[in-house]
């Protein structure tokens, strides 16, 4: 239990995550006198899968039709559609990001392409900015469960089960997590008067928008119904996913250039080294902890907490919440997946199942106080402090705990179409 505390220590001093596992890992190897070269070799062994390829290739997709007008389309449209309800601008804003996440899988992404579109225009329209800040967070954090998600593809990876039926379990947990928070825009916007737009858009207006949007919201449908349909695997559909934004965004809508490829490859190779820096150094600490029994200890403490599964999920739901507000989703995944999966499995639970649990648990930390890191920038958008935020947005993450129990003890909602499928 030592090296776990001493994770947090480093951690929580400053270090950064990747940082923190390779300092305590190394750390230990030299303790237990074990060759050092075992740490080149296990940070090698830990990213050298087929199924990691999909990251930098959703991470380059997701830059590339940012940078190609697809972001702005599916704004307008959904404010066309949508913006004349209640709180409309707020649904758009929600509804947008759901759409932008099933093409990026990134909350931080999400949050920062609809967030600066958006919370200007929601401004202007008379929405208090301590509103629209947190919103566009919670929204940006549907990013990481509806598919394609980069934390589902690690999970998958690390426990050794289907990634495609990780994404589909993934669309309820989704979808349902944006219906909450549109519900939640409805009541406030009655309350506080946010009116939308005066009168319903022209529908010549909504189907030119939709018809000059559809190139751009059919890409997620390509790729989550072929791999729905088994056409091709998660990673193939990586690939498939960067050639069509590269078709869309050069000769479709003609508005990607040398200029931003150039930039877009430098971008999604740093957030690739920051993403694939954390798995490696990860897998040299589970491999640390294997061999010292952390699990099995863990295990044998929650045990004698917990006797059922309804009990161990709740705990372990608690443990990641917290967690959560100081650890990135990726990070966390991979900290906590090899410490709880032998014990869940001991208790016959859906590693399907689980993994949507995690996933949904450690996205709320995303926008969750002191570290959510979509918060701080959907504040920095907005001109707004998180203190300022704070009253509009526990609400806000009281709805999405309710999708967590929810999706924690009724499996069926992540397990009913991958089962159908």
């Amino acid at each position: 239990m030592g090296i776990i505390i001493s994770l947090f220590i480093v951690f929580l001093i400053g270090v950064p995550i990747a940082f923190s596992l390779g300092i305590v890992s190394v750390a230990e190897i030299l303790v237990d006198e074990l060759p050092i070269t075992v740490v080149i070799q296990k940070m090698f062994t830990g990213v050298d899968s087929i199924a990691l390829t999909a990251i930098p290739l959703f991470i380059l997709s997701g830059n590339i039709m940012y940078r190609g007008g697809m972001s702005r389309r599916i704004v307008n449209f959904a404010e066309l559609l949508l913006g004349h309800l209640p709180s409309g601008l707020a649904i758009v804003s929600v509804f947008a990001c759901m759409f932008f996440a099933a093409i990026t899988g990134s909350a931080i992404a999400a949050t920062a392409a609809i967030g600066g579109i958006l919370i200007p225009l929601m401004v202007d329209k008379g929405y208090d900015k301590e509103f629209c800040a947190p919103l566009l967070a919670c929204g940006g954090s549907i990013g990481p469960i509806i598919p394609p998600s980069i934390p589902l593809l690690v999970y998958g990876t690390l426990a050794n089960v289907s990634v495609g039926k990780l994404f589909i379990g993934g669309i309820m947990p989704g979808l349902l997590m944006g219906l909450v928070l549109m519900v939640y825009c409805v009541y406030v916007g009655k309350r506080r008067n946010y009116i939308g737009n005066e009168k319903r858009a022209p529908l010549k207006d909504v189907l030119s928008a939709g018809k000059d949007a559809t190139v751009a919201l059919l890409m997620p449908v390509i790729i989550i119904g072929g791999i729905m349909s088994g056409i091709f695997t998660p990673t193939e559909s990586a690939a498939i996913a960067v050639v069509y934004s590269v078709v869309v965004g050069k000769f479709v809508y003609n508005e990607l250039t040398i200029k931003d490829a150039w930039e877009t490859l430098v971008e999604s190779a740093k957030s690739t080294g920051q993403v694939l820096m954390v798995v490696a150094f990860a897998s040299l600490f589970t491999w640390v902890i294997t061999i010292n029994n952390i699990p099995q200890e863990i295990g044998e403490i929650l045990s004698d907490v917990a006797d059922n599964k309804y009990v161990l999920l709740m705990i372990i739901n608690i443990i990641l919440l917290i967690a959560g507000t100081f650890i990135d989703t990726t990070s966390a995944i991979v900290i906590f997946t090899p410490l709880f999966l032998p014990l869940v499995q001991t208790f016959d639970i859906n590693l399907i199942h689980f993994g949507l649990v995690m996933a949904v648990n450690l996205t709320i930390g995303m926008c969750t106080p002191p570290l959510g890191v979509c918060l701080f920038v959907s504040g920095s958008i907005a001109r707004v402090s998180l203190k300022e935020q704070f009253r509009d947005l526990m609400p806000m993450i009281g709805t999405l705990i309710i999708v967590l129990l929810l999706v924690t003890y009724i499996p069926d909602i992540t397990l009913l179409l991958v089962g159908l499928l």
